[in-house]
């Protein structure tokens, strides 16, 4: 059990049998009344964020979640499957669990957060950032590039991006994983 006063930034809290994450607090002393706390909360499962304020003092359930690291190998019709890179255990993940799943390349690395007490996974996330190539997209016209237009593009994994005209078809691109947008073009 924890308190208020305990809050930190990461922090998961279980409310009402729902995991949630501390986003951001302030604690407020108000010239008039009693001390509160004010937090944002952003739940696992879903990723929602919600208000809430808390009266100060208040004791609150405190769940122990662990980042491990975990390798990509393979999709099959039970999920995704991944690889502890240390101990070489295999667990199978459901693709609502991963965050920006159709970035998802074969041997990227991962980070899941576990249940520390009961060894669940709650979530899966991506990097910010990763390297596709470009396997489809309509070629560019030369001198086109005097304004920011994009166009659609297919890359390796599958997933539709939407890039600058002057990419073409085998290039390599950074994206970013939380929202899909294209951050540049990887030279090598």
């Amino acid at each position: 059990m924890a308190t208020t006063a305990d809050f930190k930034n990461g922090m998961c809290l279980d409310i009402d049998g729902a995991y949630y994450f501390i986003v951001e607090f302030l604690h407020v002393k108000p010239g008039k009344g009693p001390a509160f706390v004010r937090t944002k909360l952003k739940s696992v499962t879903s990723g929602r964020v919600i208000d809430k304020t808390w009266n100060s003092g208040v004791k609150v359930d405190e769940v122990r979640i662990e980042r491990r690291p975990y390798q990509y190998l393979y999709k099959d019709d039970m999920g995704y499957n991944f690889m502890h890179p240390e101990t070489f255990e295999q667990i199978g993940i459901a693709g609502e669990s991963i965050s920006g799943v159709e970035f998802l390349k074969e041997g990227a690395m991962v980070e899941a957060m576990v249940h520390a007490a009961t060894e669940t996974i709650l979530t899966c996330e991506l990097p910010a950032h990763v390297i596709l190539e470009v396997t489809y997209t309509e070629p560019g016209v030369k001198g086109d590039t005097a304004t920011n237009t994009l166009k659609p593009a297919t890359l390796e994994t599958g997933a539709e991006v939407r890039v600058p005209l002057f990419i073409s078809i085998g290039e390599k691109v950074e994206i970013d994983t939380r929202n899909g947008a294209y951050i540049g073009r990887i030279r090598e």
